[in-house]
This record gives structure tokens, sequence and C-alpha cells, in this order.
């Protein structure tokens, strides 16, 4: 074979596209001209166009793509290959087409064992050479480059040695010799590798699953060992054997983007055997058998043989919806509406021009009634009216105690904007009519109708999940329409949504809010709501959570923030199919003894699916806060499988049947975690169904808004009958809308899966489900969780308030609460008739907590232990009050368990009020807080502590014993001796009422960690120079017992002048003055931080810095 030397002068030969930069276009040319080609002339910089012009670019290229992707896959140019395979497409680099030597560039990758290189040729498609059709062919291809290189080497050496010396020098035959040079090493490379190379080994992890009654699934992944080859391909094979003799069937997967494999068309209820191979260059490697070794195609369904749900419901609904409007035919409303298609449309730019002319009729200020508003945005854009407002209408001048049910009317009339005209049409004989519900939806119609004639379209978009109220009176009804980068709106006034809210905070009153201003206040939220509520979990099998909590006049399903449209969930695995022998193994779950559960197949379908469903349960209840040791009365919803849209499948853990519902003034046993919502039932079913299955929940929301209004109208015609024969046609037609809605309910209820598991939920005797207690081994769970509690509380909700017996209001008797010492604070909780959400603070910007007024009851004998309990997010001056006696035993009771309102934490926070208290001098340091440098000799506690310090008082009291002093770490990983107070101060004696507790943080050179800090009870007489003296006699006194006799952190008496107090608030600093007093303010900041730092051109401070080099 004689194998030619590629000329380097290229043409190009075909139009390609560009490099998505000219640095990058600059990097490709240079290297290709410079380093990869041999002889190749270097392309000239002025051909290299500026940026932008693509075109030039694209007609200066002097090269062939499927050249320049050899030469970098042959000098390992793996960011080249990537530019490569990233700008041209497969067709412009020619990628699987052989060259002049009969190779492929994956061939040339393999052989080399340049896995990254071969990798990425394999996502973007490459193959191998179909030339080598056996090992041998390939040894014998790879023989003969390299004996004709070594050739061509050795012909161009004697060509140049017979030169003159002074033509030897850059010659062209010196240039070919280093060429042909380099190529036989490359060649010799490749011979090696593939001489070294042997097959692969078998594929790990490989997992056989049941994906319906016909179809199975196998997943696998790369083999442990490649042995120096890149695996290019793999091979399935299944039988009815376990011998694999016969082969029924086998595949070949090219693609390795994926490595899984669906097996298709097979008998439901046989026994089917799966392995898999890889292949490399060397071959086949052996076949690995998959876990489970066989499975049969299978659905739950055949185990009790229960039909699907959604079986012709829509198409009941589309016969529903002709009958409905075939009994218009002869309405006069119906004949205008049928000539209405014909008639023009008003185009859109025409109709947006009432935006900007001053006879809008949109609303600018609420006046006590119910509006309708539409927020159209785009990204970070709001359309507005020409007033820079959000376009609202007003519906009518108040509403009714049925708001709830309106509401939901209108919520499903939002599948019907299009059909507006047309039930406006039909409702104009009932205009005078005195039915208030009547007249009511009548008015939202004509509202919508305004609208959209204002806005020139008629989607206007998906309902909010509620009204806005306020107190005023005003109720709002949202709808939220995301244009997208799609559609275009010529003539829209479009605003920032920064910019909207902050001209509305400029002209709204902070202390009584309207609907509008809430709106705006919270529009972020609704935005992400409603991008939220329209996207759907992706294929696998989940295990959901069914908790509700009912109001006065609704009932209300707990969600998560994140996807509101679904159940609170955990993912248990990617299979969304339950196998019959799954589910028959679930059903008789509790029946099985012990000793068969233990002896159970670890590889078995039974205890994979059980593993799974473990874990899944775990993080559940971790998710919504439910002890393990807790859980043995809840269950799994035995009945069936929930399947929702495209291979969405659920499991549903119930609690016992008296927590389902959480009934008005009840508290909930199980507080969830932050990041969840509450939904009307019926709001969440129509926004769940939109998401899983539109086609469906449309129909029926046309269905039922039209049958809701035709009802309303029978009745009304039935009671305004005069003759005999208006009455027999009012009953006849009575009894047809009747019929109809029966039809629509029968047809809603065969949907309705949340209905029959609430029903099911609730049903006490015989109590129904697959118990947790059989899946989670609670003893075991109890062990395990132990640890925990004593680093941290466990609740992300604050439990309900508690009436305080100082002023009534309600505040937190929580032991686990934001103090550092057990029981020594407490919060204060304001009622909601209090709270002012303009004038709320976000949780960093909150620095006062009140004390409880047993915070300073100590037992006796008894020392203080501090807790963590919220502590990463504690503010930093906590308030104290008198001291009360208080009973051990009350001080002990358990915190009362969360009301079924779930307030948010930060919100809860958000609520917090000061209870202001001035008495007399009185300072006590308490509570400093630093990381452990290092571990202790002595006896360990189990969880951190404090340092308690106080200054001897006036008036001792001798019963009181003294306290110990603890050192606390900001980890909790190490713990530090108790040693008597007495070591460092006398023991507490007579703490006198009305003191303050702040927060300080030495922010100079301590030896200790940064977020070190130390708690000081002061008054409002205490000046800055004070409360610096103790920060930094209390941080000496820490740091000799902590890093021995380091003079250099220790600070004297008469070194305090060089510091000072600093309030830092939103990255601002503020320096006191010595003699100011921080808490002789009528009301004292409720944000900063309060630090102790260097004076920054004192003696001190220069002499302690660090040296620079200059």
């Amino acid at each position: 074979m004689t194998q030619q030397m590629r000329d380097p002068p290229l043409t190009p030969s075909k139009k390609v596209s560009a490099p998505s930069s000219p640095c990058a276009a600059r990097r490709l040319y240079r290297n290709l001209s410079g380093k990869f080609r041999v002889g190749l002339p270097p392309i000239d910089d002025s051909l290299l166009p500026g940026r932008g012009d693509k075109e030039r670019l694209r007609k200066s290229c002097m090269f062939q793509s499927n050249e320049a992707l050899f030469e970098a896959v042959e000098h390992q140019e793996l960011d080249l290959v990537q530019l490569l395979l990233s700008q041209y497409s497969l067709e412009e680099l020619d990628l699987n087409t052989p060259n002049s030597e009969g190779l492929l560039p994956l061939d040339i990758a393999i052989m080399t064992n340049n896995v990254p290189m071969a990798r990425i040729l394999l996502q973007a498609g490459a193959k191998e050479s179909p030339h080598f059709v056996s090992l041998e062919s390939r040894s014998l291809h790879l023989a003969t480059l390299v004996r004709e290189a070594e050739q061509r080497v050795s012909d161009l050496t004697a060509q140049v040695v017979n030169e003159a010396p002074g033509e030897r020098d850059g010659s062209e035959r010196e240039k070919q010799l280093k060429g042909w040079e380099w190529r036989h090493r490359l060649f010799k490379r490749m011979k090696a590798g593939f001489e070294h190379a042997r097959p692969p080994e078998a594929p790990s992890n490989v997992r056989l699953s049941v994906c319906s009654s016909s179809t199975l699934r196998v997943t696998f992944h790369e083999p442990l060992s490649v042995n120096s080859a890149v695996v290019t391909k793999y091979r399935v094979e299944w039988s009815c054997s376990s011998s694999f003799f016969p082969v029924l069937g086998e595949a070949a997967i090219e693609d390795l983007k994926a490595l899984q494999y669906t097996i298709t068309a097979l008998c439901p209820g046989t026994q089917y055997y799966v392995q898999v191979s890889a292949y490399n260059m060397k071959g086949w490697g052996p076949a690995q058998s998959s876990v489970p070794v066989c499975a049969a195609p299978s659905s739950w369904r055949e185990f009790d043989g229960r039909a699907p749900r959604q079986r012709g419901q829509k198409e009941a609904l589309d016969q529903l919806l002709g009958q409905i409007k075939d009994a218009h035919q002869h309405c006069i409303c119906h004949e205008s509406c049928k000539v209405q298609p014909h008639v023009r449309k008003h185009s859109v730019s025409k109709s947006l021009r009432h935006l900007f002319q001053p006879t809008s009729k949109f609303v600018k200020t609420l006046k006590r009634g119910l509006y309708l508003t539409s927020i159209f945005y785009r990204d970070d854009n709001i359309l507005v009216t020409q007033e820079d407002q959000i376009p609202i209408m007003e519906i009518d001048d108040s509403y009714s105690t049925s708001l709830v049910q309106d509401f939901l009317w209108f919520s499903k009339v939002s599948c019907l904007w299009e059909d507006i005209s047309w039930l406006l049409q039909c409702l104009s004989p009932s205009q005078s009519s005195c039915s208030c519900i009547l007249q009511t939806r009548l008015k939202m119609l004509q509202a919508v109708s305004q609208l959209q004639g204002m806005l020139g379209t008629q989607d206007l978009g998906r309902v909010y999940f509620e009204p806005i109220k306020d107190r005023h009176g005003n109720a709002l009804l949202v709808t939220i329409h995301d244009l997208g980068s799609s559609q275009s709106l010529e003539n829209m006034r479009w605003t920032l949504l920064s910019k909207l809210q902050m001209q509305r905070k400029s002209i709204s009153s902070p202390e009584e809010p309207t609907a509008l201003d809430m709106l705006l206040i919270t529009l972020h939220e609704k935005l992400a709501y409603h991008r939220r509520s329209k996207q759907a979990l992706s294929p696998g099998l989940y295990l959901g959570y069914l908790k509700l909590c009912s109001s006065v006049d609704q009932i209300r399903v707990l969600v998560p923030q994140k996807l509101p449209n679904m159940l609170c969930h955990v993912k248990v695995r990617h299979n969304h199919n339950v196998s019959r022998e799954e589910w028959e193994w679930l059903q008789n779950l509790s029946s099985l003894d012990d000793s068969v559960l233990a002896e159970q197949n670890a590889e078995s379908p039974q205890n994979l699916i059980l593993q799974d469903l473990r874990a899944a349960a775990r993080e559940l209840m971790g998710q919504i806060n439910i002890p393990v040791n807790q859980a043995q009365h809840f269950r799994i919803y035995s009945q069936e499988v929930l399947e929702f849209g495209e291979k969405v499948s659920f499991l549903l853990l119930l609690p016992p049947s008296d927590d389902v519902c959480t009934a008005p003034g009840q508290n909930n046993p199980y507080s969830p975690r932050s990041g969840f919502l509450t939904l009307p039932l019926q709001i969440f079913e129509l926004v769940h169904f939109y998401t899983y299955s539109q086609a469906f929940i449309g129909q029926y929301c046309r269905v039922s808004a039209l049958l809701e209004l035709e009802s309303l109208m029978s009745q009304q015609t039935l009671r305004e009958a005069f003759s005999e024969s208006e009455l027999l046609a009012a009953k006849q037609k009575h009894q047809q809308v009747q019929e109809h809605m029966q039809q629509m309910e029968e047809v809603w209820r065969e949907m309705r899966w949340i209905m029959d598991a609430l029903q099911y939920a609730r049903y006490k005797q015989p109590s129904g489900g697959i118990s947790l207690a059989w899946i989670i081994d609670s003893s075991q769970e109890v062990v395990r969780e132990k640890p925990r509690s004593n680093t941290s509380s466990q609740l992300d909700y604050l439990p309900s308030p508690t009436p305080s017996p100082e002023t009534g209001r309600k505040h937190n008797s929580d032991l686990h609460g934001i103090s550092d010492e057990e029981g020594s604070s407490e919060v204060f909780l304001a009622t909601d008739s209090d709270y002012d959400s303009s004038r709320a603070q976000s949780p960093r910007d909150l620095d006062l907590i009140s004390s409880s007024p047993s915070s300073s009851s100590i037992e006796p004998g008894c020392p203080r232990i501090g807790s963590r309990g919220l502590r990463d997010g504690a503010p930093d001056v906590l308030q104290a009050h008198e001291l009360q006696p208080a009973d051990p035993v009350e001080r002990r009771r358990p915190p009362e368990l969360f009301d079924s309102d779930f307030i948010l934490p930060s919100r809860q926070i958000e609520l917090l009020r000061i209870t202001e208290k001035r008495q007399a001098f009185c300072v006590r340091t308490s509570s400093l807080e630093f990381p452990a440098i290092c571990p202790s000799p002595r006896r360990r506690c189990p969880r951190p502590s404090s340092i308690d310090r106080c200054p001897p008082s006036k008036d001792p009291q001798p019963h009181l014993p003294p306290l110990h002093t603890r050192a606390r770490s900001e980890e909790g990983t190490n713990s530090f001796p108790e040693t008597s107070a007495n070591e460092v101060l006398p023991a507490i004696e007579g703490r006198r009422p009305g003191h303050m507790i702040l927060r300080v943080y030495p922010q100079y050179r301590t030896g200790l960690s940064k977020e070190t800090s130390v708690k000081l009870c002061v008054t409002q007489k205490t000046p800055a120079r004070e409360i610096v003296r103790l920060v930094v006699k209390e941080m000496n006194d820490v740091s000799r017992r902590l890093l021995g006799s380091l003079e250099e952190v220790v600070y004297r008496e008469e070194q305090l002048q060089h510091f000072g107090l600093v309030l830092v608030v939103e990255e601002k600093e503020r320096w006191l003055q010595d003699d100011f007093q921080p808490l002789a303010l009528q009301n004292p900041w409720t944000r900063g931080r309060l630090c102790v730092r260097m004076k920054e051109y004192s003696p001190l401070s220069l002499q302690l810095s660090q040296a620079t080099t200059v």
C-alpha cells in the first residue's frame, strides 16, 4: 500500500461557520498554520477581521475542516477539538469519513489511548473505521503504516544528506523529513497502544427494572477497567433462560450519552434474563448479568385489575359541552355569536393605544370594592399603563361573603378567555336579575371583557391562587401572564419591576397598605409562583405527603413552594412503574415475619424497593419535621399508585387519621420546615391538573363554568315563572341542567384522586394502609437521632405562641429558643392585628429579642447549659426583664406544638416586639462565645455551653450557688473543662432587675476566632467606655486560659484608651464616643452589630499591624 503525504496547501471546499470569537479564531488558525501543518504557510493576521465580521472570516478560511480536525486529534489538542465540534456541524467536519490513510479521528484517539479525546468524539457521534473488520486487519494496517512511514523517512534522510550544506537549512525536503519523522512516531505509538490493549472488563452496576407490562429497562455503568482501550459500544442480550441459550434478542448501544436500553414488545408475566457486555478495539469483554438477574414485565394494576383513572373523561366532557351549546342553537345570543368569527378582530397595536390615551378606564386607586388586574411580564419587566401603573379594572363596589365560590368560578373562567363575549350574551337576559351571585359574575365577565379590549389581547393568563384583601374592604383578583421572548407586542409600555415597586412605595401608606400595595410588595413571589406552578416533575416514582388544614370557609392542602402543583414529595427512584411483584409484596408486608424480611435476598426486587422507600421516607420525614420515632402510625396509601402525566407516579404517605386535616385552632403535631405553603384544595386541583392533564382540566373548567351559570339562570327563571307554560318550560330547563351537572360531577369524581385518598386517610375503623413501621425500624432510628438532639434544635418552625404574663400578648415558650442559656430568654410575638408588613424587617436586620421573666430563675444546684437552637440567626441584642419567680416544672414544660397556619420562621421573627424597661445600673458579663482551640483532657460536655459571669451585687443572696464556667464552641465540636466561677470572678449574687443583654464582637487581635462574641448585661446608663472595658477584660481572661501566657493578645488597663465601640449597620460604620450611652435612646436600634476595635491611628494599632514590604 502506498500512502501519499498530504499536500500542505489547502483550498476551502465547503462553507463553514465562524468561531465564536476573534480570539478563538486567531488561536485556531495560528495553531493550524504554525504547529499542525507541515510546510503550511502562515495565515496573515490581516485576513482575520474584527469582531462581528463573520462573512469575511468565512471567506478567508484556507483549510478544510476535516483536515483541521485530524491535525487537532493527532496533536492531542483537546481544546481545539472541542472548538471545532462546537463551531462546525458533523457534515462540515466529515467526522466519520476516513482520510487517505484509512483512519478516522476516533481511531487515532483510541489507539493513542487518549481517553478524554475519545470521549468527546464519541459524544459527538464519531465511529470507528469500518475497514477494521477483525483484529488481524487492524494489526496489518498499522504495521503497513509504520513500515511505509519508516521508508519515507529513510528516503528523505538520504536526500537531505546529499544536499549541499547551504541548501539544507530550511529546505522543503528538510520540512518533509521532520513531518514524516513525526508521523512515524505517531504510527509506532498507535501500533504499541493496540498491542498493549486488551478487551474491557464487564460493565458495572447493571440494573434491571420493569417499566410496563411489556417493557424492561436495563441501566449500567462503564467497566471498572477498560484495559488501556476506550469502550466504544455495548451489547445488551436477553433470553428466557439463565444460560442465554437461545438468545431471544440483542441490541448494540453506540450512543454513549445515556448508558441504558429499553427492551420492548415483551410478553407480560414472562421472566427475562438480561446481560450486558462492553466492546473496545480488542473485541468484546465478558458479559455481566443484571440485578436482579431476571424480571417479568408487569404493572401494579394486574394485582387487582384496577382500571386507569383517565379513560375517556375528556371525550365525555366534549360530548357534554356539545349538548350545552346545542341548547343555545335557537337563542339570540348564539345566533349573534355565529357571525362573530367572520368579523375582523381589532389588531393588537390599535387596541394597545388605549394604554396611552388619557381617557383610559383603568383604576388608579382602590376605594373599597372588588377589582381585577392582569400582570403581563417578561423577565423583570412589567406591563404598565401610561400613568406607570398596572392595569386594573373595577368589578364591583363591594364583594359578598360568597367570594370564595365566586373566585373558584372565576378561576375556571380563565380557560374560557376566548368565549367571554359569548358568555356575556348568554347572560344578557339576566342583567335585570335580582340574584346577587348572577350580578357579581356578570360584572366579572364585563370587567374581563373591558380589560381584554383595553389590552388588545384575549389571553389574560392564569389566576393567582387567592384574592388579595386589605383592611379597607378591597379584594383584588390577579391574573398573571408570561409573554416570553417569542411574543412581541408593539407600543407596549414596559417598566422594571424594581422601579415600579419604588414608585409605589413612595406614595403608599406604610400603616394601612392597600391590596395594590400588598400586590406590588410581593410581586416577585407571585411571579415565582406562576413560573413554578407550570413546571412538571421529571419521570420517576415519588413518595408524597398528604396533609390538609381547614379554616372557616375552605380546606387547604400543604404543598412545597418550589413546586406548588404537587404535594410535598421526595423521589424514590427514576423508574416510575411499580411492578405487580413489588405491589403485591407491599400489600402483604404487614403479614410477613421478621425472619422472612431478614432472609430477603439483597438483590431481589422486593428488597430493592424496600431500601428505596426507606431512604425516601427518612428524607420526607426530615422535610416535614416528623420524628422517626413518632412515625409508627403513619401509613402508605395502599389503594393505588397515583399516576400523573408522562411517567410520573406517586405513593402517598398518610398521617394518622386524626391528624390528616387540622381543624381551626387545633395544634398541628407535626410542624413542617420552611419552604411550604397551603393552597385551597379546589384551587390546588386546578393547578395540578393544568400541569399534568391540561386538555382534560381545560375542558372541565369550560363545562363547569358554563353549567354553573346555566344553573343560576335556570333557578332564577324558575323563580320568575308566572304562567303554567313558563313554569313548565323553566322546570324542564332546570332539570336538563341538573342532569348535565350530574354527568359532569361523575366525570370529575373519577379524576379526583386526592378526594379518594383523603376519604381513605380519614377512615378510622379499621385504619388502612401500609404501616410505616414495617418499612422503617423506629428503634434503630431513635438511637441514630439521639446525638443530633444534643447539638441543635430540630424545629425550623417556631412553636405556637402562648399568652405573656406581662403584656397579655403571645410570646414563645420554646426551650430551644434564641438564648444561649437555656431558659434565659424568650421571644415576644405580636398578634396579627399588630403586625405592620410595611415596617417589618428582614431576619438579618433584627437584633432585639426579649428575655423571659423567668430568664434569671436558676434552680439551685443546676448550672446553666447553653442551647444552639436557632443560633446562627440569633440577633445580637437581647432584652431582659424583671426577675420573677418561676415554677421549675412550669419552666421545663415542653413547647406548644405548631398551629395550622404554618407561619414561616422568618415571618415569626418579623413579628418580634420589644418591651422596654429601664432600671438601676447593673452590669453582668455572660455567654462569651468562641470556637474551641484545643481538646480538653477532662470530662467533655455533649452539647455547646457558655460562660456565665457577673460582678458581685450590692445585695448578695447566699442561697444561690456558684455558677460553673464553660467555654462554648461555635462549631459544637470541642468542649472545655468545667471550673468554678470563683476562679474567674465571684458567683452571680443578687441580679438587679431591668437590664439589657448586648452581644458585642471583639474585632481586634485576640488569638481566637473572628466570630467570637461577648454578651453583656447593661442598662441605659452604661457608657461605651464601660462596654469596651468589660469586653477587653473578658477576652484577656479567656485568652490566658486557652492560649497560655501570650502577652501579645492580652491588653493592659492603660491600653484601653486605644479601643473604641463601633456600630456597624448595613456596611456603614459609626464610631461611638466613650461617654455615649447606647441604650439611652428612647427606641434602641433594631439593626446592626456592636464591635470593639482598635482606633485607626492609635500607636497600639500601628504597633500590632502587619509590616508591608515596599
